[in-house]
């Protein structure tokens, strides 16, 4: 692998932080502290939009669809910087990274055409209804129900820790509709269907963030069915695949891990002990970041990723836990409210270890796919 970024590359990061500069409000650091909130909501609508009038929402994508056909490399450029100033986009990285580019791949081209241009444009926030209160990273578990009924579908169940539900305008929603691992289906649900509940989660992690979500023998159209019936782990793993490495929370996370250090050293309290816990979260996030570096070489060659991806997720797991442990353990008073990003930066890393599928699952995955060890007896 070469590691010197190209003078192409080069000019698209200095291009995103020059826009980053030109259109984070000074009061940006306070406002992260929620990207699920409705200060953050309403504002990332409007800063998705002006990045996309720019060309810089989804410069990876397709012309067709509103990209440039720029490389894997260019997406991750662009994640990495998102990422190290905040997240600005809030929930729509979800759309740019994995939801856009599934429904390219599997959807059909009345989905495409309905779905993906607003994507393109920054107008609108997707979520999506994975886990369950019985079902959590262990999706073959789950019990929501989709029936058929005529040329429509009736859904009944549950979903729990749902993301951005409180704003999004569709579910990308996994429902069971026949007993077995094989029938799981995927649904584009219009969050305004009527029979859907939405009840906000208060957490710790955020205002707004996670949500529960009922539904009450909602009826559907056929057309909402993204592939065929029972598709859902193959597209399911297309799209966390592409998830679990397109969030490079390492860069956020080294950022913070820089101005503890800065703020320890102002103070005169950059001892031994800490030194040597900042070095170890250090290293963690430069590992995090070379396997994820990793994992998109692989795609900009065209090489299909699997248990590697996993791999990649969990090294980034275990660096946003050392930066945050070592906050808690030598700049405490910044969990107060002394520094509002590295207070948004603890809350994010709690839920690290869950979104995008928990670490035990991934360790689990990594264990079996990866190092073909026998599986865990139940």
């Amino acid at each position: 692998m070469n590691f010197d970024w190209d003078v192409e590359q080069q000019a698209f990061r200095s291009a995103v932080r020059a826009f980053l500069a030109a259109n984070l409000p000074r009061d940006w650091e306070s406002l992260a502290h929620g990207p699920g909130s409705e200060s953050q909501s309403a504002f990332s609508k409007k800063f998705c939009a002006e990045l996309a009038k720019a060309g810089l929402l989804v410069p990876h994508w397709p012309k067709r669809w509103g990209g440039r056909d720029a490389d894997p490399w260019t997406a991750f450029i662009l994640a990495e910087e998102m990422w190290e100033a905040g997240e600005p986009r809030g929930g729509q990285y979800m759309n740019v990274n994995w939801i856009g580019p599934t429904l390219m791949r599997f959807g059909t081209a009345e989905q495409q055409e309905r779905y993906i241009p607003p994507m393109a444009r920054g107008e609108t926030i997707w979520c999506q209804g994975f886990s369950e209160p019985e079902a959590g990273s262990d999706l073959a578990s789950l019990r929501t129900r989709a029936e058929k009924d005529g040329s429509s579908y009736r859904i009944n169940g549950q979903k729990i820790w749902t993301s951005y539900a409180g704003h999004a305008s569709t579910c990308f929603l996994l429902a069971r509709t026949s007993p077995g691992k094989d029938g799981i289906s995927i649904f584009l649900l219009p969050m305004d269907t009527p029979g859907i509940i939405v009840r906000q989660i208060p957490s710790i992690i955020g205002e707004g963030d996670i949500h529960e979500m009922f539904f009450d023998n909602l009826e559907v159209p056929s057309s909402t069915l993204l592939g065929a019936e029972g598709q859902a782990w193959e597209i399911a793993r297309t799209a966390l695949s592409l998830e679990r490495v397109g969030i490079p929370r390492f860069a956020l996370a080294t950022k913070m891990l820089h101005r503890a250090v800065e703020t320890l050293k102002g103070a005169g309290r950059f001892g031994h002990g800490a030194v040597e816990q900042a070095a170890k979260a250090r290293a963690a996030c430069e590992a995090a970041r070379f396997y994820s570096y990793s994992i998109v070489d692989r795609r900009r060659h065209g090489i299909a990723t699997g248990p590697e991806a996993s791999a990649a997720r969990f090294a980034t797991v275990t660096a946003e836990r050392l930066v945050g442990e070592f906050v808690v353990e030598h700049v405490p008073e910044a969990l107060s409210g002394a520094d509002p990003m590295l207070l948004a930066h603890h809350q994010r890393a709690i839920v690290a270890g869950i979104a995008s599928g928990a670490a035990e699952i991934q360790l689990n995955l990594i264990a079996t796919e990866l190092l073909s060890l026998p599986r865990e007896p139940h």
